[in-house]
């Protein structure tokens, strides 16, 4: 491994690359193991050059946005985080259409919230549901994040992406198969590098407080006050993911440190020093109990690494869906 050390710093810097670095520092569950070796890249070149590394040496390579969406088990994960800094944190107003859209494009390592207060800034709406959520718009653009009605496709216009061959390709919002919490970007294998989206120009004063407004709600609703990964599970057609557990009489329920909010059951949250194993043995007790009594498998939206059943990310859950 020394070898290949050697090859990610002379891809990105000696300076950028970590080694053993917990990823309690990188998730918002603020628990888990240590990467094997950490990555901060912060120009289209040097992801290039980690990724071209990382398939030369065969060692698994994972883009972390926010960490709002993962869970890396107590052994950690045997190959490289790449955290997108620099280049992929900076936006810019491109130009103002026919239409009245006015397209804005920011690196895919930008976080949502600030994307909201440079929309807020230059009077622009149409970001307001997304300006909370706490992750990356790389992140949103795989995932086509949403909330309080809203969802990254109603505003994505184009996203930068590069191939598992390193090639970069500019793809339309329509070729992305954009649905509910989906996209095709991870079937593919690309890496999202920047997105463009279209918003109008709008009133600020009506902005703020729509943005207030949803921040209200967010604290009013969700146990902002823990760490979690957000909403844990995507919610069944038919079915409201958090009634269905809360039927289930899970409200509370724990399982070492980790426990079901009690303010809102769609939350798993770290609520006193749980160990990833023990978040991961809750939603799996939850997918269970819900399940037994109401027939509806819940799907987590938590990606696990690190985990005997999620090696290269795979769904860890699959193996007990036994209908």
């Amino acid at each position: 491994m020394d070898e290949f050390y050697r090859a990610l710093c002379r891809a990105a810097g000696e300076e950028q690359i970590r080694k053993q670095e917990s990823m309690a520092f990188h998730t918002t569950f603020r628990t888990g193991g240590p990467t094997a070796f950490f990555a901060a890249v912060r120009t289209e070149e040097e992801l290039g050059k980690v990724l071209r590394v990382c398939r030369e040496y065969q060692i698994p390579c994972y883009m972390l946005g926010n960490g709002s969406n993962l869970l890396v088990g107590s052994g950690g994960f045997p190959g490289v985080m790449i955290s997108l800094e620099g280049e992929f944190k900076e936006w810019k107003i491109l130009r103002e259409e026919e239409n009245g859209y006015v397209l804005l494009k920011a690196g895919a390592g930008l976080l949502l919230s600030k994307i909201g207060r440079a929309a807020l800034e230059e009077g622009l709406t149409g970001f307001e549901f997304a300006s909370g959520i706490p992750g990356t718009l790389g992140g949103a653009a795989v995932m086509n994040a949403g909330a309080y009605g809203g969802e990254m496709k109603d505003i994505l216009v184009s996203v930068l992406v590069m191939t598992r061959d390193g090639e970069v390709r500019e793809l339309p919002a329509g070729d992305l198969k954009l649905s509910y919490r989906h996209s095709c970007i991870p079937e593919k294998g690309y890496t999202v590098l920047s997105a463009v989206i279209g918003l109008k120009k709008g009133n600020p004063d009506d902005i703020r407080e729509k943005m207030e407004d949803l921040a209200f709600r967010r604290r009013d609703k969700q146990p902002l006050e823990y760490p979690s990964a957000g909403s844990t599970f995507k919610r069944p057609e038919g079915f409201f993911a958090g009634k269905l557990i809360e039927d289930a009489g899970l409200k509370g329920f724990s399982i070492g440190g980790a426990q079901v909010s009690e303010k809102h059951a769609c939350f798993v949250i770290n609520r006193d020093h749980a160990s990833p194993e023990e978040i991961r043995d809750l939603i799996e007790a939850v997918r269970r109990r819900v399940f037994e009594t109401s027939g509806v498998w819940l799907e987590p939206e938590v990606k696990l690494l690190g985990f005997e059943s999620s090696a290269g990310g795979a769904d860890a859950f699959a193996d007990s869906k036994k209908e």
